[in-house]
């Protein structure tokens, strides 16, 4: 069975919650400050905190798993979780060698004041999104009720 629409949507949108939460909540505790994402994509478009959590929400919810479920579910190795797991390493290397240098922190967060932290949160929290993302589309597919 092939992963469908709105199991990605619900999958994306779980995988963007916790990931988003950790940003707020977790990584301040790591780097002695949040990793604004909004604020980030927001000023990256030119445009308010608000239009950035909107195009962060509608990457992570719609378009990222869109891709996932329908270009890349069946060309990626192993369970479920391991193909999410694949797919949110991969958004993590686009997201430090293409959109944090558009961003202004530079390639692999080297602007960042903690570079290391800021590397391993990021990574930390692709692949939770990835592996809920994974997990989720794994269960419908399965058959599970979803």
């Amino acid at each position: 069975m092939k992963p469908r629409l709105m199991q990605a949507i619900i999958g994306g949108l779980a995988g963007t919650i916790v990931m988003t939460l950790m940003m707020y909540f977790v990584a301040p505790m790591m780097m002695g400050g949040p990793m604004d994402i909004a604020a980030m994509l927001g000023d990256m478009l030119g445009m308010s905190d608000t239009v950035g959590m909107i195009v962060h929400f509608v990457l992570g919810a719609v378009a990222f798993p869109a891709v996932f479920a329908f270009v890349l579910w069946d060309k990626l190795p192993g369970d479920p979780w391991m193909k999410g797991l694949v797919f949110g390493l991969a958004l993590y290397v686009v997201a430090q060698v293409v959109v944090m240098p558009i961003a202004g922190a530079g390639m692999l967060s080297a602007n960042h004041p903690d570079q290391m932290m800021a590397l391993l949160g990021s990574l930390i929290g692709h692949a939770i999104y990835g592996l809920i993302l994974g997990w989720w589309l794994g269960k419908g597919v399965a058959g599970e009720a979803v």
